[in-house]
């Protein structure tokens, strides 16, 4: 509904048009100009050559063929053919204002009114002294007022409002003695309004609203005796309204609202014509005048957001047309008695009354019976055809009599606070029409009989009517509009659509209903095939389940929006969607579909796709680049796979593309990156994108957001993402982007957000980041960078900006805890240092040379060692058995296939505890594999492998072959242990996991990096890996699986390379074993450590493993698969923040070392850098 001051408020050209006193245009035809008007013809000539554009080409006929009197918009007297009316306004026409046309002196009316003329107002105008009204508003005039307009001694009509004017009102408009009308508002004018303007008695109509005039208003206003109409809001006007202006006889609309006014009303108000009082958002004060009721004929009165106080004591009974009173947010108060209300009373005459607002006004008291909802007595007006009360805060309930109005043809009552339920009796008015309840507070259900044969609208949208629909809806047969959204109706949808043949929009979303979780939920689509003039059906998060039916595709070509999102619908989209030629908008998003059908491309008119979150497999069809209208598509979160079409580039209008949360691989297609209306959003993150990022991204310059984010994009961050100008959020973490950060990006200064986390950037932070103003954060977390970390600009405030895990960087702000930065010394200093390096190094270097060759020839002197295992002093087979008790039961701690370990005391290794690892000799190949193990053993050393003390080789006492390793005993056990065992209460903390996976990657890089020999372990698993008193973790049962595998779990089955779960896939087709698959082992051990599920649990099936368990969520909260035992609330929202990027920074990495392809695995150098920044900042929390 319109707002009062929309209803009652004169626009300017209404008031030209109340004001336009019998305007006759005579027309005299004439084939040449004589020389009395050659003046005129000259003047009309270089008005027209002024003009730039006439798109309505109304200036065609100011030619030589026809005499200037017959062109458009001329009108000449009938005895001298002068020029007495130029009149062209609202044609469009652009230009500037000739000066020429000062020379018609005859003219008497002037209009150019709502063009796009340009420059200032000639001050040639000032020779029209026959000139009685000049319309000049709604243009592009700038400049002042000019002073000589007062030449204009006859006008009677200025109007040059909605112009960009400036300066002040000149002084010699007040010589203009005949004005009536002055319309100015719309300007930039300054300087107050003049006291001189009183001298204008004839005035009737000022109008200066929405100029910054500032001031007070002069008492002189008071002399204006025939003023009808004073506007003057948004002046910025101050001081007190003169008390003389109150007793004008003839004003009939006075408006001052959204000024700087003091003081109070005059208590005797004498405006017996006043239909419209607007005082509203000023300062004024005092009590209401009582006097305010003498205003017989006034309709509006807004005093609102004001400081009047003390006790309403207007008799509201004498104004008998009174609509709108609005009085709120002022302080009026009875002293707090009982009758503060008592004004209700003398409302009830009011009968045209719409709106009372009296909205934080301090009232106290009882609210009358009088008021309330609305009134019962109305049903006693048994003539009502329409009622209408929208928008109005009436609260109550709807009474039952309303039922007696048995004409009623229109009912809206919309946004009335009403509450309680709907009266059966209405729905039983036979000749209603339209009916309208929506976005109330309403209860209860609808009647199970609706006899409405002529309800063409039915409404009641937002209000909490409950209960299932009737079916008896279908019998009102020309419902063409029915929206019952937003409500909790349930049960089944058993309407007969098929009976609604005018129906055109149906819309139930918001609703609760279901049929049981039966397959037959959508049925009623069926009866939807009758319905040939259906534009719209939205059902969406309605708690439907089921199919969607075929039938779907009987609709007619007219069906334009079909919503069903938020549903759980499930099965495949029919391929009959295809045949709804007409469909513009499609959401289907948030179910269960499989499956999209290439039909889909036959939708030509489409402009909005919504599958996201589905259960959509396989490729995206090329068929939807057949959508050329397509303005938005959104596929995220659903599984699918292969590249992204390059026939996206087809849908030359998209501006919004969601395809993240899926298993796209491949590059980013070229054409995507060349659709020139994409402006809103390209999100590709969360998928399997491979490669660089295309050149090609710098012709996306109007793009707002980019989101490439957690994909496996690689090498520099491309320097044409520069040109890319209209960002505001760029966000490309979880990467493997390397290199620096490009100068380019300088030009992105519109930048919100920049998120490069989780990448191998590396180099000094750009100084242009901590310039840009709008940047509202910034992440450069768990990257490379070095050097020292700004302090200004958005570093400056620590929530705003993240840089953990970048170990190189210092400085900053104190509350990063970085090292300072060292400060670079001065040449000078520098210099001696320089020449110290220069004399020592040759000196140095010749001492080490001849160390090295004395080294070698001594080495070269000693014998070679004979086997492996001759490294290790020997111990014999009783030693052994003495330190196990004689291998007792008790003292074993693991069996496998392969190989048993007890625990003991070895005399000769100082009676510390031990492990003894005695193979099981009938097994093919132990023997071997003893062999391969010692001489794995033979030549490396590390703090994180399990300590071998020594060996024995030897006979039992049955003369049996035996042998067996000892290794020192770690008191902790294993990881397996720790996760898994049900007798361990104990469990690891956050920080000790990330310290054991930081030991094991620090492990599997000697053996593959730092060693003369690349080490392949073969058999890396939670059960290997061992804990010492302190929680270092040691890596065992090393080299073994490379022959045999080495089993100590039990729960876990072994082939030749490894045991199933940790063993990467490309061992399964007899590939050789490298560094790589040992990654892969790694990346499944991490997952296990930090979710606490095995890789084999019953869970991983039907497609599902850790790798992909823990993938998906790095697309939702990565926190939701962590392990409970590893989780601890944090005191700050800040540090459960950094708590959980370390938690996502940790699963991606081993999503990437457990990727199915070798070469795509991550390296285990970096997995160990990356674990040491995620250490450090978890340390410092």
């Amino acid at each position: 509904m319109k707002s009062p001051q929309a209803i009652i408020h004169l626009s300017s050209s209404t008031l030209i048009s109340f004001l336009f006193y019998g305007l006759a245009i005579t027309c005299l035809t004439s084939a040449t100009v004589s020389a009395s008007n050659e003046t005129d013809y000259l003047a009309l000539l270089s008005f027209k050559s002024k003009i730039t554009h006439d798109p309505n080409k109304v200036l065609t006929s100011w030619n030589h063929s026809f005499h200037f009197c017959d062109w458009s918009g001329i009108s000449c007297g009938k005895r001298h053919k002068r020029v007495t009316i130029l009149w062209l306004g609202s044609k469009g026409l652009e230009g500037s204002l000739s000066p020429h046309v000062g020379n018609l002196s005859f003219l008497r009316e002037f209009g150019l009114w709502d063009n796009s003329f340009q420059g200032t107002i000639p001050h040639e105008l000032g020779r029209l002294s026959r000139l009685r009204r000049l319309y000049l508003g709604g243009n592009k005039f700038n400049g002042v007022i000019p002073r000589n307009l007062s030449g204009c001694s006859n006008l009677r009509v200025l109007s040059l409002s909605q112009n960009k004017l400036v300066g002040s009102i000149p002084k010699e408009i007040s010589l203009l003695s005949k004005v009536a009308l002055l319309l100015i508002e719309g300007n930039k004018l300054t300087g107050g309004i003049p006291p001189f303007l009183g001298n204008v008695t004839s005035m009737e109509v000022f109008a200066a609203d929405d100029n910054p005039l500032g001031g007070s208003i002069p008492d002189t206003l008071g002399l204006w005796k025939s003023l009808r109409i004073f506007y003057s809001g948004e002046c910025n006007l101050y001081g007190s309204i003169p008390p003389s202006i109150f007793n004008l006889s003839l004003l009939g609309n006075f408006s001052l609202d959204e000024n700087h006014l003091t003081g109070s009303l005059p208590s005797v108000i004498q405006l017996p014509n006043l239909e419209w009082l607007q005082l509203r958002s000023n300062e004024l004060t005092g009590v209401l005048p009582p006097s305010i009721s003498n205003c017989s004929k006034l309709g509006f009165l807004e005093l609102s957001f004001n400081n009047f106080s003390g006790k309403l004591t207007i008799d509201f009974s004498k104004l008998r047309d009174i609509e709108y009173i609005l009085l709120d947010e002022n302080n009026f108060h009875g002293g707090g008695e009982a009758d503060d209300m008592r004004f209700v009373d003398s409302l009830k005459n009011c009968t045209r009354l719409v709106t009372l607002d009296l909205r934080n006004c301090n009232l106290t008291g009882v609210l009358p019976i009088s008021i309330g909802g609305i009134p019962p007595f109305l049903g006693n007006v048994t003539s009502m055809e329409v009622f209408a009360a929208d928008d109005n805060p009436l609260g109550g309930s709807i009474p039952d009599t309303l039922g007696l109005w048995k004409s009623l043809r229109i009912f809206y009552s919309g946004e009335c606070n009403l509450y309680g339920s709907i009266p059966p009796s209405i729905f039983n008015l036979s000749l209603l029409g339209n009916f309208s309840l929506d976005e109330n507070h309403l209860t209860g259900s609808l009647p199970s009989v609706i006899q409405l044969p002529n309800l063409e609208w039915l409404q009641l949208r937002s209000n909490e009517l409950t209960g299932v629909l009737p079916p008896s809806i279908s019998n009102c047969s020309k419902l063409g509009f029915l929206e019952l959204s937003f409500n909790n109706f349930s049960g089944k949808l058993t309407i007969d659509f098929s009976k609604l043949r005018d129906i055109e929009y149906i819309l139930l979303d918001e609703n609760n209903f279901h049929g049981g979780g039966e397959a037959d939920d959508m049925r009623f689509v069926d009866s939807l095939k009758n319905c040939t003039r259906l534009v719209t059906l939205d059902l969406r998060n309605c708690n439907l389940t089921g199919v969607l039916p075929i039938s779907i595709g009987n609709l007619s070509n007219q069906f334009s929006v079909l919503n069903l999102g938020d549903n759980r619908l499930f099965g495949s989209l029919p391929s009959s969607i295809g045949s709804l030629v007409g469909l513009t908008y499609l959401d289907l998003g948030i179910n269960l579909f499989k499956g999209i059908p290439t039909t889909i491309g036959k939708l030509y008119n489409l402009q909005l796709l919504d599958l996201s979150s589905n259960q959509l497999s396989g490729p995206i069809p090329d068929a939807i680049g057949n959508l050329s209208l397509l303005i938005a598509l959104d596929l995220d979160s659903n599984k699918l796979e292969s590249h992204i079409p390059s026939s996206l580039g087809n849908c030359q209008k998209l501006n919004y593309l969601d395809l993240s949360h899926n298993r796209l691989g491949g590059k980013i297609p070229k054409q995507l990156l060349k659709l020139p209306a994409l402006t809103i959003l390209l999100n590709l993150s969360y998928n399997n994108l491979s490669s660089s990022v295309p050149s090609e991204i710098k012709d996306l310059k109007m793009l707002n957001t980019l989101d490439l984010s957690y994909n496996n994009l690689s090498g520099n961050i491309t320097s044409s993402l520069g040109e890319c100008i209209s960002l505001t959020k760029l966000i490309l973490s979880g990467n493997i982007f390397q290199g620096i950060i490009p100068s380019s990006l300088s030009s992105l200064g519109g930048l919100q957000e920049l998120d490069l986390s989780q990448n191998n950037l590396s180099g000094k932070i750009p100084q242009f980041l901590d310039k840009w103003v709008s940047l509202n954060f910034l992440n450069l977390s768990f990257n490379d960078f070095e050097g020292e970390v700004p302090v200004v600009g958005v570093f400056s405030n620590a929530s705003r900006f993240s840089v953990l895990g970048n170990n190189r960087l210092c400085g900053g702000l104190d509350t990063l805890k970085l090292p300072k930065c060292m400060e670079r010394g001065s040449k000078k200093k520098r210099f001696p240092f320089i020449i110290l390096v220069i004399v020592i190094a040759p000196t140095l270097l010749i001492v080490l040379c001849c160390l090295y060759l004395l080294y070698k020839k001594k080495r070269n002197s000693q014998p070679s060692q004979s086997s492996g295992n001759e490294r290790f002093l020997k111990v014999s087979y009783n030693q052994l058995l003495k330190a196990t008790d004689g291998f007792s039961t008790t003292n074993l701690i693991g069996e496998g296939g392969h190989s048993s370990v007890y625990k003991g005391i070895l005399d000769s290794n100082n009676n510390k505890p031990v492990a003894v690892k005695v193979l099981h000799l009938q097994n093919k190949g132990a023997h071997k594999s003893f062999l391969a193990e010692c001489e794995a053993w033979r030549n490396i050393r590390h703090r994180n492998l399990l300590k071998i003390i020594t060996s024995c080789s030897s006979t039992d006492f049955q003369g049996n072959d035996f042998k067996a390793l000892v290794y020192e005993l770690m008191p902790n056990g294993s990881v397996h242990d720790w996760l898994h065992s049900s007798t361990n209460t104990s469990k690891l903390n956050l920080l000790q996991r990330i310290n054991i996976l930081r030991d094991v990657a620090i492990a599997l890089d000697y053996l593959h990096n730092r060693c003369q020999t690349t080490i392949v372990h073969g058999d890396l698993k939670p059960s290997n890996v061992l804990l010492d008193d302190d929680m270092v973790a040691h890596v065992g049962d090393f080299g073994l699986a490379r022959l045999l595998g080495s089993e100590l779990n039990q729960n876990s089955s072994s082939g030749v390379k490894g045991t199933i779960g940790y063993t990467p896939p490309e061992y399964g087709i007899r590939s050789k074993m490298t560094s790589c698959g040992d990654v892969y082992s790694f990346g499944i051990l991490l997952l296990e450590v930090m979710t606490g599920k095995k890789p084999t649990d019953d869970m991983f099936n039907e497609g599902l493993s850790l790798h992909k368990f823990a993938y998906m969520a790095l697309q939702d909260r990565v926190i939701n698969v962590i392990d409970n035992d590893a989780i601890v609330l944090q005191s700050t929202e800040a540090n459960a923040k950094k708590v959980e990027e370390c938690l996502a920074a940790t699963i991606k990495i081993g999503v990437s070392c457990s990727v199915d392809s070798p070469p795509q695995r991550i390296k285990i150098e970096n997995v160990v850098n990356e674990l040491q920044r995620i250490l450090d900042v978890l340390q410092d929390i």
